[in-house]
């Protein structure tokens, strides 16, 4: 018998005060507690409550708990004690819920977790003190309705344009998925400008447009008119702005800088200090944990600045830390553990959304492909309570590797798909590309109408949206007119599944 559980309960305010390096501040330590996965199905696959610090604290703190709901401990998940610590400098912990297999057919049933007392002087039990998960037989053939779709998002109180572009996603993804490209309005094959290439070879914008704050949140954006940076941000908004306007997807991506020089963000180009220091550095307490605040508000800016002409707010896609299971970004596996990846996205979510009161944002979990299975996935997820969209960046098994490698893409994104579907979220490829410099690394017969569309539409993979990398001036990743591929890349966009901007449904009204 499989079973879901769904958050009924929201994510309390996470508070994050000032630098705990001297001890006076350390009095007012906010313990809170969420359904961070809200999700379960027998048997391998756990829900999952966090108790959060807002602050780390020098030493253990052990929290008691009361255990009630309708649901049976022992019986009908996993026996789970009344204790829980946080360790000495950290910033939470994890209470898993194991759904028990059974055959009885039982309804609702719900696990709720009270906080009560806190062994650490320093900390304060706070108004989140109680979450509730239900343990819910939903029909296999679950359909969300629009009404309900801001139970399933990371942000509830989202704008109404935000949660109209969650369901309506989620709902195209049963049968279709968006076409889309970064920087596909300012950036272009041979510097050839003006109209997307996407346009001048198909006859439509792509569905979808994706963008970058990196030169947005670079320390030399200072603002002025005559500053390159801040032309940049001003480009990257205006093109944000037209796509919203077009009825088009937005997503942004961050190759932020390191934090010590802001220069790069490859680790390669990094000091050994530097790479192995630089996101733990910005977590919580860390040395440059303000210096991060302060991008974050760059951010918050610039979402609460884009307007489209209908005088609303443009809903985007957030996908910060992307490809975090390589070693090529300094945010990559090897220079954080699974829990200060999670402490820094858990922290990035509530800083935008609770504290700067951010409601425009859907945010996308998107490592690279190296995963075979949901639980090398989930490794470093954050929770579902913190995560819109499952997706996946994916250069390797489209890089000309034959059929095996083909059939491996495909995999995974049914291990993305199904993920999503237990959730209520939405899955995509949020990155992939075959890149094209003639001459060098030709096209391959048949890349796009074969080899890509079927690893994107083959057993019943559903996902929401795929995207494209920039074409450059010596470089494509989508042909423009008169290349050998161009009649394989129309093929592929007339293809069933696959639409771009001139055949989008509305998607920032939800359905009556």
């Amino acid at each position: 018998m499989k079973k879901r559980l769904l958050i009924s309960a929201f994510i309390g305010v996470f508070i994050f005060g000032c630098s705990k390096d001297d001890p006076e501040f350390e009095t007012d330590i906010i313990v809170s507690i969420s359904a961070s996965i809200g999700f379960a199905s027998e048997p391998d696959n756990h829900g999952e409550f966090t108790i959060s610090l807002s602050e780390p604290s020098r030493t253990d703190t052990t929290i008691d708990y009361t255990v009630s709901g309708t649901a049976t401990n022992g019986v009908d998940y996993q026996t789970i004690t009344n204790t829980i610590t946080v360790p000495a400098n950290s910033i939470s912990n994890t209470i898993a819920i194991t759904v028990i297999d059974d055959t009885i057919q039982e309804g609702d049933e719900t696990v709720i977790i009270t906080l009560n007392t806190t062994s650490n002087p320093n900390t304060t039990i706070g108004s989140s003190n109680s979450a509730t998960v239900t343990i819910s037989e939903l029909p296999e053939d679950f359909i969300l309705s629009p009404e309900d779709a801001y139970l399933y998002m990371v942000n509830p109180n989202a704008t109404p344009e935000t949660i109209a572009l969650f369901y309506n996603l989620k709902a195209l993804s049963k049968t279709n998925f968006v076409v889309g490209q970064h920087d596909a309005f300012h950036s272009f094959y041979n510097d050839n400008e003006g109209e997307s290439d996407m346009m001048k070879t198909t006859g439509s914008d792509p569905g979808l447009l994706g963008s970058d704050f990196m030169f947005i949140t670079d320390d030399n954006n200072d603002g002025t008119t005559s500053n390159w940076y801040q032309q940049q941000e001003q480009i990257i908004t205006s093109n944000a702005i037209e796509a919203y306007n077009k009825g088009m997807i937005n997503t942004f991506c961050w190759h932020m800088r390191e934090p010590y020089e802001g220069d790069y963000f490859y680790a390669s180009e990094m000091t050994e200090f530097q790479r192995n220091n630089a996101l733990v550095s910005i977590l919580p307490d860390g040395a440059n944990h303000d210096y991060y605040k302060q991008k974050l508000q760059k951010i918050a800016e610039v979402a609460n600045s884009m307007v489209g002409n209908d005088g609303n707010l443009v809903p985007f896609i957030f996908r910060p830390f992307h490809e975090f299971d390589g070693d090529w970004f300094w945010w990559g596996k090897a220079y954080c553990s699974p829990q200060q990846f999670k402490e820094l996205w858990q922290f990035t979510v509530t800083y935008l959304r609770d504290t700067l009161q951010v409601n425009n944002i859907l945010f996308a979990f998107s490592p690279d492909s190296s995963f075979f299975s949901a639980a090398e996935y989930l490794n470093r997820y954050p929770g579902d309570a913190y995560v819109d969209i499952l997706g996946m960046d994916n250069y390797t098994d489209f890089n000309n590797q034959g059929q095996a490698a083909l059939e491996s893409a495909n995999e995974k994104l049914q291990i993305i798909t199904e993920l999503a579907k237990d959730r209520v979220k939405i899955a995509a490829l949020t990155e992939s590309a075959y890149i094209v410099t003639p001459g060098e690394n030709n096209p391959i017969s048949g890349f796009y109408a074969n080899h890509m569309y079927n690893a994107l539409s083959n057993n019943n993979v559903e996902i929401g949206y795929m995207m494209f990398w920039s074409n450059t001036t010596n470089t494509y990743c989508t042909p423009p007119p008169g290349q050998p591929s161009t009649a394989d890349f129309l093929e592929f966009v007339d293809k069933p599944r696959s639409i771009l901007q001139n055949e989008l449904p509305t998607m920032y009204t939800l359905p009556q």
